[in-house]
């Protein structure tokens, strides 16, 4: 039996959510548990009852309901029929001076917003969204960095039933014309730039660009981030001069449990991202879950993940609101001015919950940052981190450089379910490299070859039984083809995630990466499809394939081009590319090499086989040859000695 990095106390245990959660079952249910694994058993097997369970336990603001589950079926289960329910209303349930958002950004001093506070600039920014003509099933779209008005118009557009998605403003015009012009929004937040690594950023130009290719868009709210002026104050506090005085409370539509409340965006490996809709109680519930039993947040938590807008952990940190805790939002650069500063603000803010990926921890690992030397923690009990996959040597470190009474927490999902599959445990020990446990409710299961669950050994992961934050469908996908062929094609009726993992003897899970194409630098799902549109259109390249290969304890990004006649790959060339990709798509697309070869595989229908080539160079074994129309083309690939530095 392995021997734990770290084991609850029995009084942490006692004082965890998951004990007031086993009295409520008692009292409400006559059930009895007073362990994880049983109760694991009991919400697989009784979904009807547990999800059930989890309504009332969360005490969610939500008239009453028919029936908690329909038909089980994957996908189509219908969850809460009958009820209706307002996103944005369980999240500012709370209205007191507690705390709700604390904002840290490079180029500004702390920003601090009460519930009361947010509440009141949320009903501003209702009022002002509904006196624009936005109604229910309308897109809002911010194109924003993680900073208080993001959370503000999010609140406000789903608070009037219509739909918010957002991405980052590091994202070039085409990556966002990617996403935002599929779903055709009518209200654009934006901000005029940002600061990142200690530089400044404009943003104005690119909105421009993106405003004239969109039509739909018929409203542009700017945020003066870098200055004054903008938009957003007056937008807000509408016009004065005609005594339009701001209200004070919000009249939040009441919406059916998987009524609409973010549209997603998939990472584009094969085509313009697919944009996953997520619904109001699904995602709300699921959150909840995640984050108050699992989590084991509490309304005196200060919670901070390390995000941006346009990654679904900042959907799943916002989402704390509900539980009353005071949400740190993180701006810029992890290592501006240097790698300590995440650490000494958790030590200025007093944050109990921190979340990062595992490139930051082992950026700070490499660079000899010890934590505890550099910043006091005493409130700090959780260390949470996904994205990738955490390396032993990242839990050996966690505990030998932070603190040895820390609950590590490693947890991983994904954008298409907007939540977890295994996750962490406060009622459990960690073991390293492994990812505590099972997320209740949710059968994953890892398959063989042969789609046959096994244990201790990789497999796919799947998840065989329905759960509530399932998306409820694509955008612009009125039969359901793009999302079947998405999750159910492999194995019908059961969602495949694409990831390997192996579930272990100690019911934890250890997570070895994709089982597809997609590119995962530093955590961050980059699709190759956003990559090709960028190099091939330049006049130099031919062709190209991209790939990732495992390097120490992450992965970096291998171009591969096939020049045009007359061109040799120079630093001139190098830097076109590279510059191509970095104000189109964003930095973190560009690729750590670009290496020359004369000839890409494709498939007898026409498709680009990056799995293969990523096979390949990592010696590993090519099992779909006899898919490749030009197999040969695989043979350049093989021994590059550029790939072994």
């Amino acid at each position: 039996m392995k021997k734990p990095l770290w084991k609850p106390s029995q009084e942490r245990i006692e004082k965890s959510n998951f004990q007031k959660y086993f009295s409520f079952l008692k009292e409400t249910y006559d059930l009895n548990f007073h362990t994880y694994d049983p109760l694991y058993a009991w919400s697989i097997k009784e979904p009807s009852v547990f999800w059930a369970s989890l309504w009332k336990f969360f005490n969610l603001k939500a008239s009453s309901y028919e029936k908690a589950m329909g038909e089980p079926k994957m996908p189509g289960t219908k969850w809460f029929l009958g009820a209706k329910l307002n996103f944005s209303e369980n999240l500012l349930r709370f209205r007191d001076d507690s705390l709700a958002l604390i904002a840290l950004g490079e180029a500004r001093k702390p920003q601090y917003l009460t519930y009361k506070e947010l509440y009141l600039k949320v009903a501003q920014c209702a009022r002002a969204l509904k006196k624009v003509g936005i109604q229910k099933n309308d897109r809002v779209c911010g194109y924003l960095p993680n900073i208080p008005e993001t959370v503000i118009a999010m609140l406000a557009t789903n608070s009037l039933g219509a739909i918010w998605s957002s991405c980052s403003p590091d994202f070039g015009v085409q990556g966002v014309l990617d996403r935002f012009g599929q779903i055709k929004p009518k209200v654009l937040f934006t901000v005029d730039g940002y600061y990142y690594n200690g530089k400044k950023f404009e943003c104005q130009s690119k909105v421009q660009k993106i405003v004239r290719q969109i039509p739909s868009i018929q409203k542009v709210i700017e945020v003066p981030y870098l200055g004054k002026g903008g938009t957003w104050e007056t937008f807000l506090n509408g016009d004065r001069s005609q005594r339009d005085l701001s209200p004070s409370e919000i009249d939040f539509v009441q919406l059916p449990f998987d009524h609409p409340l973010y549209i997603m965006f998939s990472s584009g490996t094969t085509g313009v991202p697919k944009c996953i809709v997520h619904g109001q109680g699904g995602t709300l519930l699921q959150h909840l879950k995640e984050l108050i039993l699992h989590t084991d947040l509490k309304r005196e938590d200060r919670i901070c993940y390390v995000t941006t807008c346009g990654w679904m952990m900042w959907n799943w940190l916002v989402s704390s609101l509900t539980v009353g805790a005071t949400v740190v939002l993180s701006e810029g650069s992890v290592a501006y001015p240097d790698l300590g500063i995440r650490w000494r603000d958790i030590e200025a803010e007093k944050i109990t919950v921190f979340g990062a990926s595992p490139k930051y921890l082992s950026a700070c690992q490499k660079e000899g940052i010890v934590p505890k030397k550099i910043a006091k923690m005493p409130h700090l009990k959780t260390i949470l981190s996904t994205g990738a996959p955490l390396t032993k040597e990242n839990f050996r470190w966690v505990y030998e450089n932070i603190k040895a009474d820390l609950q590590l927490s490693s947890i991983s999902g994904g954008t298409d379910i907007i939540s977890c599959f295994m996750l962490g445990n406060p009622l459990l020990p960690v073991y390293e490299e492994q990812i505590q446990c099972l997320g209740l409710g949710m059968k994953v299961e890892a398959f063989d070859e042969n789609g046959r669950p096994v244990l201790e050994e990789k497999g796919e992961l799947v998840c065989s039984a329905p759960f509530p934050s399932m998306p409820i469908g694509f955008w612009d996908d009125p039969e359901g083809k793009k999302y079947h062929e998405a999750y159910f094609e492999t194995y019908p009726h059961i969602w495949r995630h694409g990831d390997f993992i192996t579930i272990t003897k100690e019911g934890g899970v250890v997570v070895y990466g994709r089982s597809d194409a997609t590119l995962n630098p530093g955590g961050v799902r980059i699709g190759t499809a956003e990559i090709y549109r960028q190099i091939e259109k330049l006049p130099e390249i031919k062709d190209s394939i991209v790939v990732s290969q495992k390097w120490k304890e992450d992965v970096r990004i291998i171009l591969f081009v096939v020049l045009k006649e007359g061109h040799v790959l120079n630093q001139t060339l190098g830097d076109k590319i590279r510059s191509s990709l970095r104000e189109n798509a964003s930095p973190r697309h560009v690729p750590e090499k670009i290496l020359v070869v004369k000839d890409i595989p494709y498939t007898m229908s026409g498709k680009k086989v990056e799995l293969a080539v990523q096979n390949v160079i990592h010696n590993e074994p090519v099992r779909n040859k006899s898919a490749i129309s030009n197999p040969e083309s695989l043979e350049e690939f093989k021994n590059r000695e550029e790939l072994q530095s």
